[in-house]
């Protein structure tokens, strides 16, 4: 482990102009970038304003930005790796660890580390409204249906794999996963973090708004198949600000950098397991980067997290980018690809 450096002033002058930029020209409202290292204080970077709902309220470290699958790297990566051994291993087959899950269902067969390493098979459009109606339990309908691939096969993002992980959680534990978490959470000193629904206010990023003239999502999950699921799902439905994401990154670097439970847990899935595209793989949880020396994962809404182990720093992006636009990946890209750099480069 090295001794962390300064971030390069050119690099988050660049992150400054992309993300300016990008508000100016309506790309979001407004957003936070935090950056830092696990041995110092955080930086943030702010631009635009919360919404035009919140009036003036300007972004800051404490504004709460639904977070989508950032949910799974804040909420079930961590809680998996906190249950392994105790109540499970990372080869113990889905069928085992839920008792509605049929013995004969496809989906009964894949591992925790298959879900992790999105190699599980599973049908990758989520699409929990096909099951309105059914009154069979949700591990079951979600494991009965065909696989698409042999587990293993090939890397593929699976939103459902999260889902049954978060439904294991709660069973093996015997406690819901937002009460989990919100232990987790408490224990690393991430105040502001929670699952919703949370009370509307300038300091709550509102989101889309999916029927015209009607209210926009606003302390309610955007994602589709958390609502379902009350809002508490492993595959998103979490709340954070970009000072908790900096809390988050700092301990698991910290713990990296010492030894402690959780820097095992990120330097055994700082392995790869599954190629994404060239110069990309995906380890636990994490798409990793740079050879594995880079770790990184996406929310659907506008939200990113980075960490770099080897030099002790992360970034991370907080905008409620589909207040306008449902096309936002492509509109994130620059961002999002400035990032990468920034966090990849020496300093």
């Amino acid at each position: 482990m090295t001794l962390t450096a300064p971030w390069s002033p050119n690099a988050l002058a660049d992150l400054r102009a992309c993300l300016d930029l990008m508000t100016a020209d309506g790309t979001v409202p407004g957003g936070v970038i935090t950056h830092g290292a696990f041995d110092a204080e955080p930086g943030f970077l702010a631009s635009g304003i919360v919404a035009p709902e919140c009036g003036d309220a300007r972004p800051g470290p404490d504004t709460v930005y639904d977070v989508a699958s950032l949910t799974k790297v804040l909420a079930t990566w961590p809680l998996v790796g906190t249950s392994l051994n105790e109540s499970f291993t990372l080869d113990t087959p889905v069928r085992e660890l839920l008792p509605d899950v049929p013995a004969e269902a496809p989906g009964g067969r894949v591992t925790v580390r298959q879900i992790l390493s999105h190699t599980s098979g599973l049908r990758a459009d989520t699409r929990l409204d096909r099951y309105r109606g059914r009154s069979e339990p949700l591990a079951e309908l979600i494991c009965g249906e065909d696989l698409i691939v042999e587990p293993g096969a090939g890397h593929r993002y699976i939103n459902r794999g999260f889902i049954l992980l978060g439904l294991v959680l709660a069973h093996t534990r015997d406690r819901r996963l937002d009460e989990l978490a919100a232990d987790l959470w408490q224990s690393l000193g991430m105040t502001a973090t929670a699952y919703g629904p949370l009370t509307r206010s300038a300091r709550v990023a509102p989101t889309e708004q999916r029927l015209p003239g009607g209210p926009r999502l606003w302390g309610l999950p955007h994602d589709d198949n958390a609502a379902p699921l009350g809002g508490v799902a492993g595959h998103a439905g979490v709340f954070t600000t970009p000072a908790d994401l900096a809390t988050f990154a700092t301990a698991l670097l910290s713990s990296y950098a010492n030894g402690g439970d959780l820097g095992r847990w990120l330097a055994d899935s700082l392995q790869p397991l599954a190629g994404i595209k060239p110069g990309l793989d995906r380890g636990l949880a994490w798409i990793l980067a740079d050879e594995g020396r880079v770790a990184y994962h996406h929310g659907f809404t506008g939200t990113s997290l980075y960490l770099s182990p080897v030099t002790g720093r992360y970034l991370a992006i907080c905008t409620n980018a589909v207040y306008h636009h449902q096309d936002n990946r492509t509109r994130l890209a620059p961002l999002r690809a400035l990032a990468l750099k920034a966090i990849t480069d020496e300093p």
